[in-house]
């Protein structure tokens, strides 16, 4: 069992579970449809961009308000398991990517993560259970419903295990290193093979971070095969195979399940992030 109370810094999480939420239109639905599309998104699911926009136009009449954690229900009040679990993970992160960042004489701009229920308001314009967990690079944000996890397992047969949980939003970070680095300049307007290349990178990432909580004795090879299994399971082919019967190797977005588990054994095995370039 990983031993999360062995961390110490605790990461900036907001929990609006049981809130709703109102939506913030940022750039325009049209803007904010298309980097949703691109899969920024944890999943890979090859999700129309005509979907996404009558997702915000199905949330769109919601007012744009502050979140109240007043009208929150009792049951999310305070630091639950989940919010705890949530924090240190994500602490675990800011710590390892800020002594890289220092090492490398640059400054790192830890993110926040907020855990939902449903819908929620965003920097993007909106953040749905039905996209899946996501990072928006506007508000350099990582948006989580934990519900996702039940629909992993249930629909394309991966661990549900914290250290599974971990590596998502560990690839999820990831994507916000590679927003501080400037690699999501040419997202809207990239490839196939760049959003793939994207994709993998994060995965590399998330396996520099298990590679980081192995040594610091927060978990071992057995709770990694938890992250090895959520990899292999969001692999384009499995999710295709899943849910279409085939495999479409040219509406790929974000790898095979080999590429996905390759990406995060690279970056667990060597613990350096400059592995985590062209990867295939």
């Amino acid at each position: 069992m990983a031993n999360w109370d062995r961390i110490d810094e605790t990461g900036n999480v907001e929990d609006r579970r049981g809130l709703g939420g109102g939506i913030a239109f940022a750039g325009g639905g049209g803007l904010i449809a298309i980097l949703l599309t691109l899969g920024l998104n944890y999943l890979g699911l090859q999700v129309p961009q005509s979907t996404v926009e009558e997702i915000l136009a199905q949330v769109q009449s919601l007012q744009s308000t502050q979140v109240d954690q007043s009208k929150q229900p009792v049951e999310f009040r305070g630091d639950d398991s989940y919010e705890i679990f949530t924090k240190r993970v994500l602490g675990s992160s800011d710590t390892m990517w800020r002594s890289i960042f220092t090492a490398n004489h640059q400054t790192y701009k830890t993110p926040r993560l907020v855990l939902f229920r449903g819908v929620t308001q965003s920097g993007c314009g909106v953040a749905s259970s039905q996209v899946g967990p996501h990072y928006c690079p506007l508000d350099e944000t990582i948006y989580l419903d934990e519900t996702f996890f039940d629909e992993l397992q249930r629909r394309f047969g991966g661990s549900t295990g914290e250290v599974a949980q971990a590596y998502v939003i560990a690839h999820e970070v990831g994507h916000h290193v590679q927003n501080r680095l400037g690699a999501f300049d040419t997202a809207v307007t990239g490839t196939k093979e760049g959003s793939i290349a994207l994709e993998l990178q994060a995965d590399c990432y998330a396996g520099v971070w298990a590679y980081s909580q192995a040594k610091n004795n927060i978990f071992g090879q057995s709770e990694v095969e938890q992250a090895l299994s959520a990899a292999a399971a969001v692999g384009d082919d499995n999710i295709q195979k899943r849910t279409e019967g085939m495999i479409n190797p040219e509406t790929w977005t974000h790898g095979s399940s080999a590429q996905r588990v390759n990406a995060f054994s690279a970056g667990y095995h060597s613990g350096d992030p400059s592995s985590c370039q062209n990867l295939q």
